[in-house]
């Protein structure tokens, strides 16, 4: 192993030990990383990645675009109860409003035994799931959305 931290990226600014990372990581209480929803980590570019004439993906339009129409989707299903958004369901009204199918129900499962998550974790789980259902136009709660969902809870904070 070497004596610098992967975590620094291309440019090697990070000279820290993997062992002052999961010092520094370790901090984070776990109350205080339930109430997050996801964990993305993201990787640094290196001067070719981002002066290359390589696609980047999807442009910030289209997205725009989605996320307009999610909102919109919001707005009719939450119209006259008060609630904007899918942030703001409350733990009684998510059985109403995040559904999952019995693939759905067994994913979940599975996810909660495997990463120990809490009560909170699993609401928050259903919010995201189902925010990005509403993100790719679909009424329903698929396995598809569930997993990504999780996949933005998985972060070890350990490394």
């Amino acid at each position: 192993p070497s004596a610098t931290s992967s975590n620094g990226g291309p440019s090697g600014r990070c000279t820290c030990s993997e062992k002052s990372v999961k010092a520094y990581r370790s901090k984070l209480s776990g109350p205080l990383l339930d109430r997050i929803d996801m964990y993305v980590e993201v990787q640094s570019l290196n001067y070719g990645e981002l002066s290359g004439d390589t696609p980047r993906g999807e442009c910030s339009a289209d997205i725009q675009k989605r996320v307009n129409a999610a909102r919109l989707i919001q707005q009719k299903r939450y119209s006259g109860s008060g609630i904007q958004n899918n942030a703001q369901i409350s733990s009684t009204l998510i059985r109403s409003y995040c559904n999952l199918d019995s693939a759905g129900e067994k994913l979940m499962e599975n996810a909660f035994n495997r990463l120990g998550l809490t009560a909170r974790s699993y609401d928050r789980l259903l919010r995201v799931a189902r925010t990005i259902a509403d993100l790719a136009g679909e009424e329903n709660i698929s396995p598809v959305h569930l997993a990504e969902a999780i996949q933005y809870r998985a972060y070890d904070f350990s490394v």
